[in-house]
């Protein structure tokens, strides 16, 4: 994939790169994602999706939300450690980030390595061009040593984007769990295609949800103000959005429940009432019965085992970790395994 950076309409020290349509994807990847997914037993939608603009903007007051820990836990780790997570260079890495959305944590390890290098290259990677823009202008304003070069596009596009621009050392960072929304082979491939995209001097720093009580992690999915629910729900009204379809919001209800055989939290869609829903755009009509769900998300929880596991299959070893006092999440920095299979 060919990346063509957007016309220099802002100052010199930020550039916004675009992988192409949709982030890298076909025109016709969602259509054909929702005809394949809904059409399936069960009914799936991949969760990739619930981030289109407005579902980016509520999973960023769902990181305000009371009951979801995650990102105050994780934020508290940062502010204690930050200093410790991006020492080690001689000079300032690139600090390549992944799913960065706001960058609002990031600040943190940012405002460290300026501290420790007096300079960075920042560069966050996430399929919204508009939340990548609005928060790039936002750093560059507060931070005048700092440049940013934002990536809008899908994982595997903009890492090769990294690798054939960045020559010099790189901190990869993967916060908020974002791990934990895939399966454990995928995690694998995902890990496994960051380091095959890293040198010896790179790192990875990587944040984890632990496993803990079912009704701590049910009630993170599963708000008192319902704005995790519309996240959720968001995904059928961008269905209606781009692709025509028929969906009342008002006949489906969020659901979250933990599965401790699998140690996850899933997200379901469940349909109030037996219907048929039209989708134009995909060329299906979809049939519901009573109580029938669309699985939406995963939010796997992990134990150090299972990270360790995670670290060997995908090429890596832990370097150091950090967490917090009540041991509810798990910040860890990697580097390559030095005898990689």
């Amino acid at each position: 994939m060919r990346f063509e950076a957007a016309p220099p309409a802002r100052p010199r020290r930020l550039a916004i790169v675009e992988g192409g349509e949709s982030a890298g994807e076909a025109p016709d990847a969602f259509a054909l994602a929702v005809r394949s997914g809904l059409r399936s037993r069960p009914k799936t939608l991949p969760c990739r999706y619930f981030y289109d603009d407005q579902g980016s903007r509520l999973f960023e007051q769902i990181c305000d939300l009371p009951e979801y820990y995650l990102t105050r836990t994780e934020d508290a780790i940062l502010g204690e450690h930050a200093d410790a997570m991006v020492a080690g260079w001689l000079a300032d890495p690139v600090m390549v980030e992944l799913g960065s959305g706001s960058s609002s944590k990031t600040r943190r390890l940012i405002e460290a390595a300026l501290r420790a290098y007096g300079a960075l290259h920042y560069v966050p990677i996430d399929v919204s061009k508009t939340i990548l823009e609005e928060s790039a202008e936002g750093l560059v304003r507060a931070y005048p040593d700092l440049r940013v070069t934002g990536f809008a596009a899908n994982y595997r596009d903009a890492l090769a984007g990294v690798v054939e621009r960045f020559d010099r050392p790189k901190l990869f960072v993967f916060l908020g769990s974002s791990l934990g929304n895939y399966e454990a082979d995928e995690a694998v491939d995902l890990l496994s295609l960051l380091a095959s995209s890293m040198d010896p001097a790179d790192r990875l720093l990587l944040g984890t949800d632990l496993d803990k009580d079912p009704a701590a992690l049910e009630a993170a999915y599963d708000d008192a103000r319902g704005v995790t629910a519309r996240f959720n729900l968001n995904i059928l009204e961008r269905i209606n959005r781009e692709l025509g379809g028929r969906f009342d919001l008002g006949r489906f209800e969020h659901r979250a429940r933990y599965r401790a055989d699998l140690r996850r939290v899933e997200m379901h869609l469940v349909s109030r009432e037996a219907q048929e829903v039209a989708i134009p755009g995909a060329g299906l009509t979809t049939r519901f019965d009573e109580g029938e769900s669309i699985h939406t998300e995963n939010s796997h929880k992990y134990t150090p085992e299972m990270l360790r596991s995670l670290a060997d299959r995908s090429g890596f070893e832990e370097e150091a970790a950090w967490l917090d006092r009540r041991g509810l999440f798990r910040l860890q920095r990697w580097r390559l395994r030095s005898s990689r299979p």
